[in-house]
């Protein structure tokens, strides 16, 4: 952020002192504009003048180019020392981007322990993350404007980025590359909380769905498993086992539906569930003729995935 700042500081200096002289050059001809033509040659004092005018231009120039350099030298060999004082423990964190959501795994050499999730990361707060991008359709790119750059996320190849969140809290992303009609629909959020905030929800997130309790939420349950649900989305514990659609393990503690376009809450669920068309035209789900009742107990068995 500091090699931001001294950019905007040194940008606005050199724009200001641009407008002033151009502000000067322009009513100094304008008062000369009635004087009669000069005949003589340029004062020479004039002449030395300008010509300091333009030494002190191009020194300045060259200074501010120093400065620069200088800036960016250190900020790069800021971010390396940083990368390697983490290295030994970074988060792996590999992402996939679907139009148009964002698939988001954490990967483990015990496959039992791998968590997937979509359209959110977490992360430890002081820790690096490192991301492997990649893309099942089109090109899109990963950009958390607060966390690092952008980086493209390719079909059948893969890339790397890596960032790290020095404060907690929620940092929107945003894809930043053009992937289609919904492509201003296709956030995430990023979670920069304590280390065992975030060691307490990948434990929760290793967890298979939560079993209902109720009627209500049992009739939920039955209605996703028998519907058309279950044929793109997965649900660790059950019978459904999609792979085309996010993963809903653990659906109920996300904050947003739809990658981002709307708040996680029963209203837009239920309108979600039942004409997502008309939320997220072009979308891949289909709509979902369900009775009232139907509906009520599917949304309470959802917002019971926590």
């Amino acid at each position: 952020m500091s090699l931001w700042w001294l950019a905007l500081a040194i940008s606005t200096v050199v724009f200001v002192l641009v407008v002033i002289f151009l502000l000067v050059a322009a009513l100094r001809r304008r008062e000369e504009r009635g004087a009669p033509e000069p005949t003589a040659a340029p004062e020479p004092s004039r002449e030395r003048a300008l010509g300091r005018a333009v030494s002190v231009a191009a020194a300045l120039t060259v200074v501010i180019l120093f400065v620069w350099l200088v800036a960016d030298v250190r900020t790069g060999r800021a971010y390396t020392s940083l990368r390697a004082a983490g290295a030994r423990s970074p988060i792996a964190i590999s992402v996939t981007g679907h139009q148009w959501w964002w698939e988001v795994q954490y990967p483990d050499t015990d496959p039992s322990r791998r968590v997937v999730t979509a359209n959110e990361i977490h992360i430890p707060v002081g820790r690096p993350v490192v991301l492997t991008l990649t893309s099942t359709d089109v090109i899109h790119s990963f950009w958390a404007p607060n966390l690092g750059g952008k980086r493209d996320l390719l079909p059948g190849y893969v890339t790397t980025t890596w960032f790290q969140a020095d404060r907690a809290g929620v940092y929107r992303a945003q894809c930043a590359e053009f992937c289609g009609h919904q492509h201003a629909h296709m956030a995430l959020l990023v979670v920069a909380e304590s280390p065992d905030r975030f060691q307490a929800w990948l434990a929760a997130q290793r967890r298979p769905a939560a079993t209902p309790t109720d009627s209500l939420r049992a009739r939920g349950a039955r209605v996703f498993l028998g519907a058309q649900c279950m044929m793109c989305h997965q649900i660790s514990g059950t019978p459904a086992g999609g792979q085309t659609a996010p993963d809903l393990t653990h659906f109920g503690s996300r904050r947003t539906i739809a990658a981002g376009t709307l708040p996680n809450t029963r209203g837009n669920l239920a309108g979600w569930i039942v004409d997502p068309q008309g939320i997220k035209p072009g979308s891949l789900m289909p709509q979902n003729p369900l009775s009232p009742d139907e509906l009520q107990a599917l949304i309470a068995y959802l917002e019971g995935l926590e």
